[in-house]
C-alpha cells in the first residue's frame, strides 16, 4: 500500500469507512484487440476523388493502416501485384521503402504517372521497360496494348480505353487548363507499324469528333514527309484571351522521345485523373519542427 501511494496509485476515500481505490492509468491498458472486419473505411466509387480508373484500386487509406500496422519506418513494403501503385503511394508516404511489381506496362504507366503527380521529387527505378527503340519495337511485336500504354505514358498521359471495350482512335488523353480556366483536351494515338498520311487525317476527323484541340501520335517509325505536310497544313491551335498557339497536329517518334524531344504543348497541362499532391509523414515533421 505504501509503495502503490508513492506511485501515486492510490485514490483516498472521502468517506469514513469507505475503501481506497486503484487509479489505472491509459498507459497501462493494452487496448482493444483490432477486428478483422472494417467498416469505418468507405470503397472507390465512382465519385471518388482518388478515383484513377483502375479496376480493382484500393483505398489508399486501407493500404495505411495496414501498412502502419505491420511495418516500421524505413522497412521495406513488397506488393508483388501492385495494380495503380495505391501501396506503393501509402508507403512512400509513411516512410518506407517499396518494391512494385506488376506484368502490364498500363499499370506501370499509371503508377508512374500517380508517383509523378503525389511526390514530384521521387526517386526510383523501373525494371523492365524499354530502353532503346529496339526495346520498343520488340515490345510491340510482343503486345500492341502493352506498347500504346507504355509509349502513352512517355508524355506522363492517361491511359485511355473506352467503356465498351476498343479506343475508337484514342490511345491516351492529356487535358490542359487554358487561359480562360476551360479545360481543353489533347489526343494522342500511338502506331507501332505502319502508317500513312490518311492516318493523320484519321486522327484530325477524331479530333473534330471529341472537339479536342490538338492531337499527338506517337509512332515507333518516322513519318514521312507528306505525313509531316498533311499535319502541319492543319495549322495551329490558338489559345484563347492570349497570344499563344501551339500546332493542331504533331507527330512525334519513340527515337525523338529517347533523346529528349517533347511535344509542344502548354507546360501547365495536367492528366485528366491527376492524382493529389501528398506529403510524406517526415515532411509533416519538419513542418513542425
Amino acid at each position: 500500500m505504501k509503495q502503490l501511494k508513492k506511485e501515486n496509485r492510490l485514490v483516498e476515500p472521502k468517506n469514513a469507512g469507505a475503501g481506497y481505490r486503484y487509479k489505472l492509468y491509459t498507459f497501462d491498458l493494452k487496448g482493444r484487440q483490432i477486428e478483422d472486419m472494417w467498416t469505418d473505411i468507405n470503397m472507390i466509387n465512382s465519385m471518388a476523388i482518388e478515383r484513377l480508373g483502375y479496376p480493382t484500386q484500393k483505398p489508399v487509406a486501407l493500404l495505411e493502416r495496414i501498412i502502419q500496422a505491420s511495418s516500421n519506418e524505413g522497412d521495406v513494403v513488397l506488393d508483388p501485384f501492385c495494380g495503380c501503385g495505391t501501396a506503393i503511394a501509402a508507403a512512400e508516404k509513411l516512410n518506407r521503402k517499396w518494391i512494385g511489381i506488376d506484368v502490364t506496362h498500363l499499370a506501370i504507366a499509371l503508377i508512374k504517372k500517380r508517383m509523378h503527380d503525389h511526390y514530384h521529387d521521387a526517386k526510383y527505378e523501373v525494371i523492365g521497360e524499354p530502353k532503346s527503340v529496339q526495346d520498343a519495337g520488340a515490345l510491340f511485336k510482343q503486345s500492341p496494348f502493352q506498347f500504346e500504354a507504355w509509349a502513352v505514358s512517355l508524355l506522363k498521359a492517361q491511359p485511355f480505353k473506352s467503356k465498351g471495350g476498343g479506343d475508337k482512335g484514342v490511345d491516351g488523353i492529356i487535358y490542359f487548363e487554358d487561359s480562360k480556366g476551360s479545360y481543353q483536351r489533347i489526343i494522342i494515338e500511338v502506331k507501332g507499324g505502319s502508317y500513312h498520311p490518311k492516318d493523320v487525317r484519321s486522327l484530325k476527323a477524331v479530333l473534330e469528333r471529341d472537339k479536342a484541340a490538338m492531337g499527338i501520335i506517337i509512332a515507333l517509325e518516322p513519318p514521312t514527309k507528306g505525313m509531316l505536310s498533311d499535319a502541319a497544313a492543319m495549322g495551329k491551335w490558338k489559345m484563347p484571351g492570349v497570344e499563344m498557339e501551339f500546332p493542331v497536329m504533331q507527330i512525334v517518334t519513340i527515337k525523338e522521345l529517347f533523346e529528349g524531344k517533347k511535344p509542344e504543348i502548354p507546360q501547365w497541362h495536367k492528366t485528366l485523373k491527376e492524382a493529389n499532391r501528398e506529403i510524406r509523414e517526415r515532411e509533416k515533421t519538419l513542418k513542425l519542427l
